[in-house]
């Protein structure tokens, strides 16, 4: 998540020195991400520390003299903006029945190098359903990507009958290959933590509730804090070699957002902890598009969220727990995977960062040995999620799962309208009111430039990058301004962040015929 800061307000805030503006001379809004703090240097640099969801930084001496140029073709643009893409047709029918999915588009634009967004999707094998999830890393990528190679796993193993997972362990005892759980897309990730896997599905084991497995909304409620537990376990125990104990302890010390859906037979489940977020596209019986919000943000903006935190602190604390919107003054997100700076004791910290070996070097692994402000009664932080349920009607056409750098540039309601109008290829506008018909000729004159601008054929097939292309280039009048999407993608490594987040965007295609066959 990131703040707006007006670059005028910046200028006005840097006791008169101009700052480099690499969005100079272009016909937009110009703003930057995050909040920036200055301090003295020699003359021609100045020293900028980056405020975002870790607190602030050191940023990298950028010279005002620098002069920066955006003549990126249109070719050069498309080419960054899919080189990511993804997308997947599903099978209507397969062993377990209809499909609710009827295919699924996904894309991804770094602005941190590298990426700290992570993205999966997987049919589940062993249970019903698929499962897709985005992942908004903070700290580095390595939490992210630990939970989007694992996440899954664990959930659709709570969904598992114990049968199944007696299947699981006879396989293991024997030395027999085990049968697939999930079906990735795109994903490298296996048995990667069979021995954690293999915990967890013995505990699931040895309980006499578990019988046909979880619903899955429990499934996903477990999931997620078992998978934080262990992940916070792993970085205090003994690992089998030194890389692997850095590793855990990197992932441990980082941080991650999750927004998962399962989309089966029952519906569409949402677990969210964090501010990623799922919004459901209804068409209505007039063709237009409505938004559902099947998540709410988990961050200081949400009143009851910012209750729930006070209320499991002393009152002492009330004015320090949360501070500029922040959790203790540093972190956006108020519930994350890992981020054990929030959760663990100040003692733990220390130990576990003393133990690594001595030419371990902490910076190259976002890992400082410090204490978070008023950190007087952990935890802050926790990964339990919120679960909502949703039965699909015939109206629910997609689903779209995004992280905030997706969500700071578009609301629900203009996502769900760009990726109804890009499904339909019909652009709705509605009749000129009479309010409208009185306007001045210039006021005309923009109102015709902005339903012009509604009309524009798509440039993309895949809805995910159509989403992300007017999430950055979208102009004054709701057109796509080539200039500022050239400029949004042409930023150097060093100041991309500073100016967008990291974008990751997955619309899930229902199966229309399916919900319409259970209407009927």
């Amino acid at each position: 998540m990131w703040r707006r800061v007006y670059a005028s307000t910046l200028l006005r805030a840097s006791r008169g020195t101009e700052f480099p503006n690499p969005t100079q001379g272009f016909p937009f809004e110009e703003f930057l991400y995050g909040r920036w703090c200055h301090s003295s240097s020699r003359v021609g640099e100045h020293k900028l520390c980056i405020c975002d969801r870790r607190g602030c930084q050191p940023a990298r001496h950028l010279s005002t003299r620098q002069h920066f140029h955006f003549q990126l073709s249109r070719v050069q643009i498309n080419i960054i903006l899919r080189s990511q893409e993804q997308s997947v047709s599903i099978p209507d029918f397969d062993g377990s029945g209809v499909r609710l999915v009827r295919k699924f588009e996904s894309n991804q634009l770094a602005a941190n190098t590298p990426n700290e967004d992570r993205r999966s999707a997987a049919t589940c094998l062993q249970a019903k359903g698929m499962l897709f999830g985005v992942f908004d890393g903070h700290g580095g990528w390595a939490c992210a990507q630990a939970i989007s190679e694992r996440l899954l796993y664990y959930i659709t193993i709570a969904m598992m009958p114990k049968r199944s997972l007696e299947e699981l362990e006879v396989c293991m005892e024997h030395g027999r290959p085990l049968p697939s759980i999930l079906q990735w897309y795109k994903h490298h990730a296996d048995f990667n933590y069979m021995d954690q896997l293999r915990v967890f599905w013995q505990e699931l084991l040895d309980s006499h509730e578990h019988g046909e497995g979880m619903c899955p909304s429990d499934a996903m409620h477990y999931a997620f804090k078992r998978l934080d537990a262990d992940i916070s376990l792993e970085a205090q125990v003994p690992q089998s070699c030194d890389l692997m104990r850095s590793t855990a302890i990197q992932v441990a010390f980082a941080g991650s957002t999750a927004c998962v859906a399962h989309v089966g037979p029952d519906g569409i489940h949402v677990a969210n902890a964090g501010d990623s977020r799922a919004v459901l596209g209804v068409q209505e019986a007039d063709g237009s598009w409505s938004a559902v919000p099947l998540s709410q943000d988990h961050n200081c903006q949400n009143r009851a969220e910012v209750e729930r935190i006070m209320s499991q602190h002393p009152s002492s604390e009330r004015n320090t727990v949360v501070t500029d919107e922040r959790l203790l003054g540093v972190l956006m997100p108020s519930r994350a995977f890992g981020d054990v700076r929030f959760k663990w004791s100040p003692q733990l910290q220390k130990n576990i960062l003393e133990s690594l070996e001595s030419g371990v070097d902490l910076d190259s692994l976002n890992l400082y040995n410090y204490t978070l402000p008023n950190y007087g009664t952990p935890p802050y932080l926790d990964a339990a999620p919120e679960v909502t349920c949703h039965k699909v009607r015939p109206q629910d056409r997609f689903l779209i799962l995004g992280t905030d750098g997706l969500w700071d540039e578009l609301t629900n309601e203009d996502a769900v309208r760009l990726v109804g109008e890009h499904l339909s290829g019909i652009h709705l506008q509605a009749p000129v009111s009479k309010s409208e018909r009185r306007l001045k000729l210039g006021q005309m004159h923009e109102l015709l430039l902005k339903r012009q601008a509604r009309a524009s054929p798509a440039a993309d097939d895949n809805a995910a990058t159509h989403l992300i292309r007017h999430a950055l280039g979208t102009g004054e009048y709701g057109e796509l301004c080539q200039e500022r999407l050239a400029s949004m993608l042409a930023l150097p490594e060093d100041l991309a962040r500073m100016y967008r987040d990291d974008i990751t965007a997955t619309v899930v295609y229902l199966n229309g015929d399916l919900t319409g066959s259970h209407r009927s």
